[in-house]
């Protein structure tokens, strides 16, 4: 239960020079980094999947509801990133109110999670690669694009068993090689991605606007069929819950914050920002596609963004999704492979994981050894495992750390109440008590098997903390730091 005292916490965030991160990201890149992990392909198949079963023409009000529940937690992220700028987010968080052994659960079930994420996403990008270049007529062997798990039926009807998932090791190692190199090149390529995907968000919802059939909005709310959560108010608040993990990914721009330039005033930019941002586009998005189809069209499809772009002229948009939903899962990538290993870095310089995760690039001042570690874990399962094995892409690590976050702001509050506060959450103990509240609301309805994922993860955790972790820690060897 050793703490860190954000003094220290604070002399940390201020060093330089040699074994520091370099400072190079501004508000812009912040919110870039943000929006390039929100926006991901969930939003072109949950829109439609909340719309079909649960709230209609209505999934407008339940992209606002989860906005609301995603930022009591994005505002109590938004205080500690501005008093603590140090890189690992929530674990670093939780070492300064809730303790050591806290802090670890915390960033141990984050490497679950950003490793889990970033093969599972892989793995779909695979997928999706095979789509696009199929509408050019270009075909890839089955056998580089699954694993030796997995068979194929060729068009002569012969079976073939597949070698290894070619493509998402490829992308897997491009996006790494990108993150080794810095920071701001990371940044830069993040930029330049967010803008490709967010262009095509904002095309389809130009281009959509003039076809919208107002019927299609009647009506609004549709009737509840007698069973909550199919249609009426509870449709809508479930229709919530549905949307809300196409949200979570605004707290790894948390990760960044030793590597930001002016941190007390951007991190909370980067948060509120991206959510900011992304909340307009999903409701526009949800307007237009509801608009366009009637949301019982959308009942039991894969694509149902293409059912919506069936009703106007512009067929080629249904491509262009593909290559959204491509860029889309480039970045997401990037910033799940940025956030993990800045997890990572900091768990290392508190001792609680070996040096070589917080080893810096001579040149890139970047933990590069741990960016190659992490590629080749991640490529293995990207490329050997069927996707239904490495798991469905849950976030319940990631409510997990936004309760954790929420409840060491209440600590915070009452235990040092003056603390300089650049970003202050409003109305406590409101918003906080309210985030964790959504939260758990959202982790028990989670099925049973992600529950039972994070419960054999974290035992591994506590076998490895309590035989390296707790012996090596800095903290617990340096009496003086001890709170």
């Amino acid at each position: 239960m050793l703490k860190k005292s954000i003094e220290q916490l604070k002399a940390e965030s201020v060093s330089t020079g040699k074994g520091s991160l370099k400072r190079t990201l501004g508000a812009v890149n912040l919110v870039a980094i943000g929006v390039g992990v929100i926006i991901g392909a969930g939003l072109f198949s949950l829109t439609g999947i909340a719309a079909a079963n649960n709230s209609g023409p209505a999934v407008t009000l339940s992209f606002i509801i989860a906005a609301v529940g995603c930022a009591f937690s994005a505002l109590c992220y938004a205080e500690f990133a501005s008093m603590v700028p140090v890189s690992g987010s929530a674990y670093t968080y939780a070492y300064a109110t809730l303790g050591e052994l806290f802090a670890w659960i915390i960033g141990w079930d984050l490497i679950l999670e950003y490793s889990v994420g970033a093969a599972t996403v892989g793995i779909s990008w695979s997928q999706y690669l095979i789509k696009f270049l199929e509408k050019f007529d270009i075909h890839i062997p089955p056998q580089l694009v699954m694993s030796p798990f997995e068979t194929a039926t060729l068009a002569d009807g012969t079976t073939v068993h597949g070698w290894f998932n070619l493509p998402s090791i490829l992308i897997i190692s491009l996006i790494t090689s990108i993150v080794i190199r810095g920071t701001k090149g990371s940044a830069i390529f993040n930029v330049i991605v967010v803008t490709l995907k967010v262009g095509v968000v904002l095309v389809f919802v130009g281009l959509g606007w003039q076809y919208i059939d107002g019927a299609n909005y009647q009506p609004y709310i549709p009737e509840n069929t007698g069973v909550f959560g199919e249609f009426g108010w509870s449709g809508v608040l479930r229709g919530a819950g549905v949307v809300f993990f196409v949200f979570i990914g605004f707290d790894i721009v948390a990760t960044m914050a030793q590597e930001t330039k002016n941190p007390q005033r951007n991190m909370p930019i980067g948060i509120l920002g991206s959510l900011l941002v992304c909340t307009i586009l999903f409701i526009l998005f949800g307007y237009v596609m509801t608009g366009l189809a009637n949301y019982t069209e959308f009942k039991n499809s894969a694509a149902p963004v293409a059912v919506a772009i069936a009703h106007t002229p512009y067929t080629w948009l249904a491509v262009a999704v593909i290559l959204a939903i491509l860029i889309g899962y480039t970045s997401v990538i990037l910033v799940d492979l940025l956030g993990q290993s800045r997890v990572f870095y900091a768990m290392s310089k508190d001792g609680l994981l070996p040096k070589v995760f917080s080893d810096l690039h001579p040149k890139f001042n970047t933990p590069y050894k741990s960016n190659i570690v992490l590629c080749v874990f991640i490529s293995l399962f990207a490329g050997l495992v069927p996707i239904s094995v490495v798991g469905e892409m849950t976030s319940i690590g990631t409510l997990l750390a936004f309760v954790m976050v929420c409840v060491g702001i209440l600590i915070l509050r009452k235990k040092q109440p003056n603390l300089e506060r650049p970003f202050k959450t409003p109305f406590v103990p409101l918003v906080p008590i309210l985030g964790i509240l959504t939260c758990v609301l959202m982790m028990v309805s989670l099925p049973f098997d992600t529950w039972l994922r994070l419960i054999v993860w974290l035992a591994i955790g506590f076998i490895i903390y309590f035989i390296y972790g707790k012996k090596n820690s800095k903290l617990r060897n340096s009496k003086t730091d001890i709170i």
